[in-house]
C-alpha cells in the first residue's frame, strides 16, 4: 500500500488547518532546527501514524484507540454536543490541579481555552484523529442522556426522550422503559436515514449500530441485563414466536413515525451468546421511481430506455447486497407502466407499492415460491413480469421460457459485474443457447456515498491515487477533485445520501456467439468493452470528475474491476 506525505493526512484526518500545520512545522525540535525537516520525505500509511509522529516531534501526547467508557459523563454535562463536534474537543480526565482534554488541534486556543475556565484547572490536551474523537464525543453523550441513565434502574424507573414526541406505536409516558427504548432507536435510525439497524450481543455487552449511506456506525452499547427485554420487544412487534430462540426467524413490523409509513423487515438468527437481531427500515413516503434520479448517465439511460421498450426477453440487474437493484426494478417499472399493459410482479417482499401493478408476495411457508409463483402468473395474460431474484434453476428456466414466449422479463441476481451474469446462469444448468437467446441486457451496478455540498473541499490529490484510479490527472479540472471533510449537515461524516455507478453489458450478436460457446466472463467483458460499454469503474471516474463522490468511494466499490480484466 503506497503512502501519503504527512500534511495531506494531517490536514484531513484532523482540525488542524494548513496554516496551523505550517507553523507547527516551523517550530523547533529538541536539537533547534525546524520540525518540518524530520517529514520531508516521510510517507503515511494512515492519519493516525501521521498523528502520531507530529505529536512527538512538538512534545505532545497521542492516544490512537480512546477508551470512551472510562470517561466519566459528569465531564460533559455542561458542554452541550454540537460545541463538542464542532471544535473537535471532549475532556477526557481530572487530576489534581488539571483537566486532560482531548483534541484533533492543539493550536485551538479558543476551546482549550474555554475548557480551561470552565474547570477552572490548568489544560492538558492530548491528540487525536477526528474520526476517532467524533465516535468518543457520540458515545460518551449517549451515555449521559437521559435515556440511558435510567436503563440503571429499569424496574419502574422511567426516563424521557430527547427527540420531539412521536406516533410510534402509540407509545404512552406510562410504557415500559425497555419499549420506550426500543421506540427511541427506531426514531433516531428514521432521523439519520440508517437502512438498517443491527443488534448485536456478545459474551459480556451487546452493541447497537446503525447502517447510514452503506457504512456501519456504533451507536451505543445496552447493558447486558437488557438483552432479552430487547429481543422480546422486538420480536412481539414483528409477531415472532419469543419463545423459539433456537431457529432464525422472519418478520415484518409496519410502523407510523412521526407522519411517515416506515416497512421493516426483521430478521433474527442465534448466536453463542445470543440472538442477533438485524432491522432493515424501508421509507414508504419517500421513494425515487424515476430513473433519472437514480444516477445513471445520459448515454445509460438513453440504451435502458431502449431496452424497456421490447415487448419480449430478459433484463437483468446485479449487484451486491445492498446496492439498488430493487429500486432500479421500481423504477423502470414505473417508466413504462401505462394502462394498456398488463404488468405482474413476484417479490420476496413487495418493497414498493405500485398503483396499476399487480404484485405478488413470496411466501415459501404454504408454498408460494417464485417458480410457482411465476408458473401462476403466466396465466394471468401479463405483458411484462419483474421477478424480485433468479435464486435457482427452476426459476430461471421459467423465466427464459416467459421471455421466449412474448413476455418482457425485468429481474435481479447477485454477481460481481455484468458479464458474471452468464457464467452463473450456465452454473444453475442453463443451457447457454436459451441465455443467448432470451438475453437482452445485464445492468451491473454500485452505490457510492455523495459528497456533502455543505463542506467538501478541493484538493490536489497525489499520484498514487491517481494511479490507483487509472485516471489521467489532465481529467481534473486544475487537476483537483473534491474530498470528505464533515460538517453538522453530514452529521461529521463528509457525505450525504448514495448514487448509482453502474456499467450496462448490451447483448449482441457477437455476445451471443461467445455465450454459446460458454467462453468465461473475461472474454465476455472485454467484448463488451470492445463494443463500447463502459465499466463501473468508468462511471464512477466521471462522478469524480463532476464532484459527486471522492476516489476513495469509487475505489473501494470497482476494486474487482482489476482482477476480470
Amino acid at each position: 500500500m503506497s503512502g501519503s506525505p504527512l500534511d495531506a493526512l494531517i490536514v484531513k484526518g484532523t482540525s488542524i488547518s494548513t496554516d496551523e500545520l505550517n507553523t507547527l512545522l516551523k517550530m523547533p525540535d529538541h536539537r533547534g532546527e525546524a520540525i518540518e525537516h524530520v517529514f520531508k520525505n516521510r510517507l503515511y500509511t494512515s492519519a493516525e501514524d501521521a498523528l502520531a509522529d507530529l505529536s512527538k516531534a512538538i512534545g505532545s501526547e497521542f492516544l490512537k484507540d480512546i477508551p470512551f467508557n472510562d470517561i466519566p459523563v459528569d465531564l460533559v454535562r455542561d458542554i452541550p454536543i454540537n460545541y463538542a463536534k464542532n471544535h473537535e474537543v471532549l475532556p477526557f480526565k481530572l487530576e489534581n490541579d488539571k483537566v486532560v482534554v482531548l483534541t484533533t488541534n492543539p493550536l485551538n486556543n479558543r476551546a482549550l481555552t474555554d475548557m480551561r475556565v470552565l474547570f477552572n484547572k490548568k489544560v492538558q490536551p492530548i491528540l487525536t484523529t477526528s474520526m476517532k474523537l467524533q465516535d468518543a464525543i457520540n458515545r460518551v453523550y449517549e451515555k449521559s442522556t437521559a435515556a440511558l441513565e435510567g436503563l440503571d434502574e429499569i424496574e419502574g424507573e422511567e426516563y424521557d426522550l430527547d427527540d420531539p414526541v412521536i406516533d410510534l406505536l402509540e407509545a404512552g409516558d406510562d410504557e415500559a422503559p425497555v419499549i420506550k427504548l426500543v421506540n427511541t432507536l427506531l426514531f433516531r435510525a428514521v432521523k439519520e436515514k440508517a437502512s438498517d439497524i443491527h443488534i448485536e450481543p456478545y459474551e459480556k455487552d451487546m452493541v447497537v449500530r446503525f447502517r447510514i449511506d452503506g457504512i456501519l456506525f456504533d451507536i451505543f452499547r445496552p447493558p447486558k441485563k437488557l438483552q432479552n427485554a430487547i429481543t422480546s420487544r422486538i420480536k412481539v412487534m414483528g409477531n415472532l414466536n419469543i419463545a423459539e430462540k433456537r431457529l432464525p426467524q422472519d418478520g415484518r413490523i409496519p410502523l407510523k413515525l412521526a407522519g411517515k409509513d416506515i416497512d421493516v423487515r426483521l430478521s433474527t438468527v442465534p448466536t453463542a451468546f445470543g440472538e442477533r437481531i438485524v432491522l432493515r427500515l424501508q421509507d414508504r413516503s419517500n421513494v425515487v421511481l424515476e430513473l433519472e434520479q437514480l444516477g445513471f448517465n445520459q448515454k445509460s439511460l438513453l440504451k435502458i430506455n431502449g431496452l424497456l421498450q421490447n415487448t419480449y426477453g430478459i433484463i437483468l440487474v446485479t449487484g451486491p447486497t445492498g446496492s439498488g437493484k430493487s429500486t432500479t426494478l421500481y423504477a423502470a417499472l414505473s417508466k413504462i407502466n401505462s394502462v394498456d399493459k398488463n404488468i405482474i410482479t413476484v417479490e420476496d417482499p413487495v418493497e414498493q407499492r405500485i398503483h396499476g401493478v399487480g404484485q405478488i408476495q413470496v411466501n415459501s411457508k404454504i408454498g408460494l415460491t417464485f417458480a410457482n409463483g411465476l408458473r401462476s402468473i403466466l396465466r394471468q395474460d401479463p405483458d411484462i413480469i419483474m421477478i424480485g431474484e433468479i435464486r435457482d434453476l427452476e426459476t430461471a428456466e421459467i423465466a427464459i421460457n416467459a421471455s421466449l414466449t412474448g413476455h418482457l422479463v425485468l429481474s435481479t441476481i447477485h454477481t460481481n459485474d455484468s458479464a458474471g451474469v452468464f457464467p452463473r446462469l450456465m452454473d444453475m444448468g442453463c443451457e447457454p443457447f436459451l441465455i443467448a437467446t432470451s438475453l437482452l441486457g445485464v445492468l451491473a451496478q454500485r452505490l457510492v456515498r455523495i459528497l456533502c455540498s455543505h463542506c467538501k473541499e478541493l484538493y490536489t490529490p497525489t499520484d498514487e491515487e491517481l494511479a490507483s484510479l487509472e485516471m489521467p490527472r489532465d481529467r481534473l479540472k486544475n487537476g483537483q477533485c473534491y474530498r470528505a471533510v464533515g460538517c453538522n449537515e453530514c452529521n461529521q461524516k463528509g457525505y450525504i445520501g448514495r448514487t448509482v455507478i453502474q456499467e450496462l453489458l448490451m447483448v449482441n450478436e457477437d455476445i451471443r456467439s461467445l455465450i454459446m460457446q460458454r467462453q468465461d466472463a473475461g472474454t465476455i467483458k472485454k467484448a463488451a468493452l470492445k463494443f463500447g460499454m463502459e465499466t463501473m469503474r468508468d462511471h464512477g471516474i466521471q462522478k469524480v470528475v463532476a464532484g459527486v463522490t471522492t476516489i476513495e468511494e469509487v475505489l473501494s466499490n470497482t476494486q474487482l474491476d482489476d482482477q476480470v480484466m
